[in-house]
């Protein structure tokens, strides 16, 4: 940490000498250590040891930013006059700002020494486990990983941030193969501090591998109708995150292109819809600190019993439009679990389906979107039958929140913690 912070201060200290009115600087170092398999055997273990370093200079009403991987003197001078050089490039604009108040604070998040032999015996078994438990799943690869780090955050208003800390993490993809017939591809993986738990007990590991077993037949749905889906938790964040980018996020909101720009206060989603940006839920594994800004970040809810309680707006957003700053800039992270179970869910839906993953272009700006339902499952009188075929969903993300019908009492938890969550009204394409 010494070493950071002194490099932290040394080039701040060179911006604000070179002609930077304001600066920011960000310090890091990180270890990450790998281990990979391919093709059924481990094939690789590695340690990477990196050092990050980023500027942030305002001249003029100008602001400019740069990124260098050398902590070495002549590399931080050299970058110092390239960050200035972008910012008198740039276009002045008052927006442009950091915290007027000196935050100093530490933060120590997660493990950041791993424990490599127990890690790897974690890795080993849950290999071993997916071929007894699933002899018709083939696994094209794991990557394994400890990421432990440290940054230091200075600026020029008198900031001094420090946080450390590391997690581990694992992502593998794989599809279901009987020797003649392979499903879709399938990709799953977690991020924990947890090493007393095997891989596969985690978050949704078994449950996916399970439905890549059930997959390698599917059946085409037949017709158009319009349903329930069920939107698995990795699906349902993607839905509600591209929701809230869309509707809430910065440039939505300068531009004025926003369906909710004057909808604070209102509900736009059902009332069972609690959404938070809250980096620092004793969940969270890692989760941001401070902001770019050098505001230490702070919980909120974004969507509050299906109102919108607040945008998702950087500083630089709230000066320009005079509304408020969001507490942090960690987006979403968590959704409020409900009160029923996963399969009180599926029992209630009458004609729908459970959507494993959504595959499509980006959304239109009043949020119309159109895709391909991935790893997915008919639901026909409360019950899951037959995998299907890649089949169209369509809808709207603004309607699909003012739809939801059910939210899991189970969630999954990691770098953000989602539920099932299941939404009337969506138009299901299939043959």
């Amino acid at each position: 940490m010494d070493k950071l912070k002194e490099v932290s201060a040394l080039a701040l200290k060179m911006l604000l000498e070179s002609g930077a009115e304001d600066a920011a600087v960000s310090a890091g170092e990180s270890v990450v250590n790998e281990f990979n398999l391919a093709e059924g055997e481990f094939t690789l273990f590695r340690t990477l040891e990196s050092n990050s370093l980023s500027l942030t200079a305002y001249v003029g009403g100008k602001k400019g930013n740069l990124s260098i991987n050398s902590f070495a003197e002549e590399a931080i001078k050299q970058a110092v006059s390239d960050c200035l050089q972008v910012a008198q490039a740039g276009v002045a604009d008052e927006a442009w700002g950091l915290n007027p108040k000196a935050e100093e604070a530490g933060f120590d998040r997660g493990c950041r020494t791993p424990d490599t032999e127990l890690f790897f015996e974690r890795c080993k078994e849950f290999k071993e486990s997916v071929a007894k438990e699933f002899p018709h799943v083939l696994t094209t690869e794991i990557i394994s990983q400890h990421r432990g780090g440290r940054t230091v955050y200075r600026n020029s208003k008198g900031a001094c941030l420090q946080s450390e800390g590391g997690a581990y993490s694992l992502f593998t993809d794989f599809a279901g193969n009987d020797g003649e017939n392979t499903s879709s591809f399938f990709y799953t993986g977690l991020v924990t501090t947890d090493l007393g738990t095997p891989f596969l007990d985690q978050q949704t590991l078994r449950r996916d591998h399970a439905a890549a077993e059930k997959s390698i037949i599917t059946t085409p749905v037949e017709g158009k109708f319009t349903g329930t889906i069920v939107m698995e938790p990795g699906c349902a964040g993607d839905f509600i995150f591209s929701a809230l980018e869309l509707f809430t996020s910065d440039s939505s909101i300068i531009d004025g292109t926003s369906i909710w720009k004057d909808k604070l206060g209102t509900r736009v989603a059902a009332d069972m819809l609690t959404v938070s940006a809250a980096p620092l839920d004793e969940r969270i594994i890692g989760g941001e600190r401070w902001t770019g800004e050098g505001f230490i970040s702070e919980d909120y809810d974004v969507i509050k019993d299906g109102v919108l309680n607040s945008f998702m707006l950087s500083l630089y957003a709230a000066n320009k439009t005079g509304l408020k700053r969001s507490p942090n800039s960690a987006g979403v992270t968590v959704i409020k679990p409900g009160d029923k179970s996963l399969d009180e869910i599926i029992k209630g839906v009458k004609n729908g389906l459970l959507v494993g993953r959504f595959s499509g272009g980006a959304p239109s700006s009043n949020g119309d979107f159109s895709g391909v339902a991935k790893n997915s499952f008919r639901i026909e009188d409360g019950k899951i039958t037959d995998a299907v075929s890649e089949t169209m969903i369509s809808g709207n993300l603004a309607d699909l929140l003012l739809n939801i019908s059910a939210i899991s009492a189970e969630t999954t938890t990691g770098e953000s913690v989602i539920p099932w969550i299941a939404a009337e009204g969506v138009l299901i394409s299939g043959k």
